[in-house]
């Protein structure tokens, strides 16, 4: 919890009052919110929950609940220093609970608590990235050496997934309740691709007029863009120098409609989950596409390490069982499973948390991305977003 801290704490470096407070997306709140937030929560699930103390900061009681004002409301803040001393003044209250704490039956909170930590600083490096970099042109300057994998012609082929029955969830203690039960799925033969689609791919699809093409958009796909009329995806850079790099900022709809502009579809969660993690030979799960090694810098882009996309290809070690590249890590991947239950859900640590968006109205997103922390990225942990969402973290794959 420590290390995790710290990187939170290290993404309010020099951020100026008003950064602190504003709000650059009207789905997303303020990263000095998200910053209090954090504290409120740990204070209500350990302080108060566990230790029985009373409840503290009571002014803090609507502002930094997460369902207590709209997100256009949250950016009356307190200043940072102040929140600075909230959060200082509740962690040291939680260490010193710590000690005497009773693990053996809280162990799973605390894991809850560190990965709830680890998902609001993915936010908090989204909306940086909206306030910081969108008036130089969003991305950073890339400076590719001639022989990087930016450069290279990649193999764009696709992988085949024979039929057979995997295991699908994860009950391991770090696992979130929508991720269990773990279970054995049947699936039949498919096939996925090798890489994420690229802006080079993606490129093709916006020459071919994709866009103004109704044959390759659903009905609400297509009634997303009359309402919406776009052309490229939410934060495209038209140079050459991404043309390896995985497209993002695309909605569901717009991953759709690509893959039947290629004759192709969107894996089910399912599909992209065994090509992940199944080992064929041993017939056992792996945590990660490389096997159950904890993630570090050399296997793929995650932790905001790089601050940006990598090339698909970057990470050779970044490949699964069936030999699939860049699936954990650089961008999440929609799917096209809506976020349902696992037979036997039980939620946790309170229904809210995942059990309120089991409302078909959420696609599945797999894999995280280059700013998702270490202790949030695994081959069976679950994202979700309404379809409509274009997101700088996500992007997409296709199956067929």
């Amino acid at each position: 919890m420590g290390e995790c801290r710290q990187k939170t704490l290290e993404l309010f470096t020099n951020i100026t009052d008003e950064l602190f407070c504003q709000q650059a997306h009207p789905d997303f709140s303020p990263i000095g919110w998200h910053l209090g937030h954090i504290a409120y929560t740990e204070a209500y699930w350990i302080l108060e929950k566990c230790a029985g103390l009373s409840t503290q900061f009571t002014q803090y009681n609507r502002l930094f609940n997460a369902s207590g004002l709209p997100k256009f409301e949250r950016q009356n803040l307190p200043s940072i220093e102040i929140i600075f001393d909230y959060l200082d003044t509740i962690r040291t209250q939680v260490f010193a609970y710590l000690e005497k704490a009773p693990l053996e039956k809280q162990e799973r909170l605390w894991y809850w608590l560190l990965q709830h930590e680890s998902q609001h600083n993915e936010t908090i490096i989204f909306v940086l990235q909206l306030l910081q970099r969108w008036e130089n042109g969003f991305y950073p300057k890339l400076n590719f050496s001639s022989d990087s994998p930016s450069t290279k012609t990649l193999d764009q082929t696709m992988v085949e997934i024979p039929a057979g029955v995997f295991e699908m969830g994860s009950n391991h203690l770090e696992s979130q309740d929508n991720e269990r039960p773990s279970h054995q799925i049947y699936l039949g033969s498919y096939s996925l691709d090798i890489y994420p689609v690229t802006c080079l791919q993606y490129r093709e699809f916006m020459e071919s007029e994709g866009y103004q093409k109704h044959q390759f958009w659903s009905a609400e796909g297509w009634q997303w863009l009359q309402k919406n009329p776009v052309s490229t995806p939410l934060y495209w850079v038209d140079s050459s120098d991404w043309d390896n790099h995985p497209v993002c900022g695309v909605s569901y709809y717009e991953a759709e409609a690509y893959a039947n502009f290629m004759s192709k579809r969107l894996p089910t969660e399912a599909e992209w989950e065994k090509a992940a993690s199944w080992d064929i030979f041993t017939q056992q799960k792996q945590s990660y596409p490389w096997g159950n090694t904890t993630p570090n810098g050399q296997v793929c882009n995650f932790d905001g390490m790089v601050g940006h996309t990598t090339p698909v290809n970057t990470y050779q070690s970044n490949c699964s069982p069936y030999g699939c590249y860049d699936m954990l890590g650089n961008v999440w991947e929609w799917t096209a499973s809506w976020f349902r239950t696992y037979q036997g859900f039980k939620s946790y640590p309170y229904s809210g948390y995942s059990q309120t968006y089991f409302d078909d109205q959420h696609r599945v997103l797999r894999g995280g991305s280059w700013a998702t922390r270490p202790w949030g990225l695994r081959n069976s942990f679950r994202n979700w977003y309404h379809p409509w969402v274009r997101q700088i973290l996500v992007g997409f794959r296709c199956a067929k």
